[in-house]
């Protein structure tokens, strides 16, 4: 079980996606050097927000850049500094989620953290997602400040991050649940190496939830539940790896990531603002892995996707918003009990990678 949260993750429960073994922490963060920080606001009233960054150790004054793809599925939403990533296939930023209104706020706070790295550079490009959290939480009152931003990445750590109503995701909604921030990690032989991919989604988009093929919806695990939540709203996909790929390469891993939703029951609606952003932490001196090799990276993208979007949903704990209005947990016993009936859980949970470490 995820110590960082009182409800199991997924994997916990005997849902388990795939034949691939995970990292250690089975999280984004077992690409090394990659960190992740939460700021949360909560105040069990009208406030269920906050920042997640997204922290690549490797930028540093020996490389401000590092080869990266955005993936826009639906293009609803507002992702401050993607067209110069798309256009120049580098990140020279942490990246950095939060609620849709805060996204400005937040991308001037991140530049501050930029400028007071690099003071000999004129111009620089902070990368900020969101999704919408205006269901549970009062978005026109914009509480971010450049502290909350600040604290989030310089916090930010590579141990086990926290998951479900937690910093980005505290405020968001899913496929009829209370959702958050997920994560998961696989492990792959690509071309003569090991290689790690790692996912962190915050999840806020409409559709039936559906587990290893199983639809879970609401209406019928939780009959009573509040039918107000908006039927999309959007979802943040970051996807990192230690393995070496171009940018163009890393755009095929972020459109997989977006056909990942898919497999969990996403509707991909009108108003549901649906972003991938890919990026390696390879060395700049590695020679990307060959196209025809890629077949492995693909299958773990797709995989530790669609796990991060279940641990986002499992992980998530009934929430009393803005308005009264109320978002309720997954009520995993009786998502499991359909499982279990459908004969997917497994009984035997995959062991993780050994660290090098």
């Amino acid at each position: 079980m995820n110590p960082l949260v009182n409800r199991p993750r997924a994997r916990d429960l005997g849902v388990v996606v795939g034949a691939l073994p995970t990292g250690a922490h089975n999280a984004i963060t077992d690409v090394p050097g990659v960190l992740v920080g939460h700021t949360t606001i909560e105040d069990d009233a009208d406030l269920h927000t906050g920042v997640t960054a997204i922290v690549p150790g490797q930028l540093g004054p020996d490389r401000w850049t590092l080869p990266a793809a955005v993936y826009t599925g639906n293009g609803y939403g507002k992702l401050v500094g993607s067209t110069q990533v798309s256009e120049l296939g580098v990140l020279e930023s942490p990246i950095v989620l939060t609620g849709t209104l805060s996204v400005f706020r937040a991308a001037d706070a991140l530049l501050t953290y930029l400028m007071d790295r690099r003071p000999d550079v004129l111009s620089l490009n902070p990368l900020v997602g969101e999704t919408n959290d205006g269901h549970l939480s009062d978005i026109r009152r914009r509480p971010i400040t450049e502290r909350h931003v600040l604290d989030a990445v310089t916090g930010a750590s590579a141990q086990q991050p926290a998951e479900g109503c937690v910093g980005a995701g505290t405020g968001t909604t899913a496929l009829g649940y209370k959702a958050g921030v997920g994560t998961s990690s696989r492990t792959v032989p690509a071309a003569d190496r090991q290689v790690t991919i790692g996912a962190l989604t915050q999840s806020n988009f409409g559709g039936v939830l559906t587990a290893l093929g199983v639809p879970l919806p609401v209406e019928e695990l939780i009959p009573d539940a509040d039918r107000t939540a908006p039927p999309g709203n959007s979802c943040m996909i970051v996807v990192a790896t230690d393995a070496p790929l171009d940018a163009r390469q890393l755009g095929r891993l972020a459109r997989r990531a977006i056909f990942a939703m898919g497999r969990v029951g996403a509707s991909y609606s009108n108003g549901s603002g649906d972003y991938a952003i890919a990026f390696s932490t390879a060395g700049p001196d590695q020679p990307p892995i060959p196209d025809a090799q890629l077949d492995p990276v693909f299958a773990a993208v797709l995989d530790s996707v669609e796990e991060a979007l279940l641990n986002s949903i499992f992980t998530a704990t009934t929430t009393r918003g803005v308005g009264g209005r109320v978002s309720h947990a997954l009520p995993y016993e009786a998502a499991v009990r359909r499982l279990a009936a459908a004969s997917r859980l497994t009984d035997s949970v995959l062991q993780p990678a050994k660290s090098d470490g």
